[in-house]
């Protein structure tokens, strides 16, 4: 039986941890800033030993991140979407399928060993809108669409490209931190 090998890497856009997770900070939930660190800190951890670039805007970050063994990506960008669509682009000649994941996964376990099969692979949030985890092949024309229903325009335009797209509903990594329910 052939083992179908595919050169990928994770991708993980972190925001400064100072700044990180304004619904919390407004909420006025405490140590917001240790939280979104700590968060991110197990995410890294569970993507190891597998490569790892970290998105980064700030030096803080980009410290953390290659303290933790990650390379790293620097962005200026202002959004979301532009960071990872400018990490996307500059990573295609070099990986032949990226992974983005949040890094506020509330249970990241597991993360090294994911393995997505072809197309594009979507691990919705647990309110079955929102993108955790997003697999697909790189050097593609593919806009990103993180924001309000991301994973339905995540599919629509994996579907535009003519990928096959698959939906994942029931993963741990479908629990991200952002409102303070979210902590339980």
């Amino acid at each position: 039986m052939l083992t179908r090998v595919i050169n990928d890497a994770f991708v993980v856009p972190l925001k400064a941890f100072e700044v990180a997770k304004g619904r919390l900070r407004v909420a006025g939930d405490d140590d917001v800033t240790n939280l979104a660190r700590s968060l991110a800190l197990a995410v890294l951890r569970s993507c190891a030993p597998r490569q790892v670039i970290v998105v980064s805007e700030s030096d803080v970050i980009t410290k953390f991140a290659k303290e933790q063994g990650a390379q790293v990506y620097e962005s200026a960008a202002t959004s979301l979407n532009e960071a990872v669509q400018g990490a996307y682009d500059a990573l295609a000649q070099s990986y032949e399928r990226l992974i983005i994941v949040h890094g506020d996964l509330r249970s990241p376990d597991g993360l090294a060993l994911y393995d997505p099969p072809p197309g594009v692979t979507i691990v919705a949030d647990h309110h079955g809108s929102g993108t955790n985890v997003l697999a697909l092949p790189s050097g593609l024309d593919f806009h990103f669409a993180y924001g309000a229903n991301s994973a339905f325009l995540h599919g629509a335009e994996a579907r535009r490209l003519g990928l096959d797209v698959h939906v994942v509903t029931d993963s741990p990594w479908r629990f991200d931190v952002d409102e303070p329910s979210d902590l339980f």
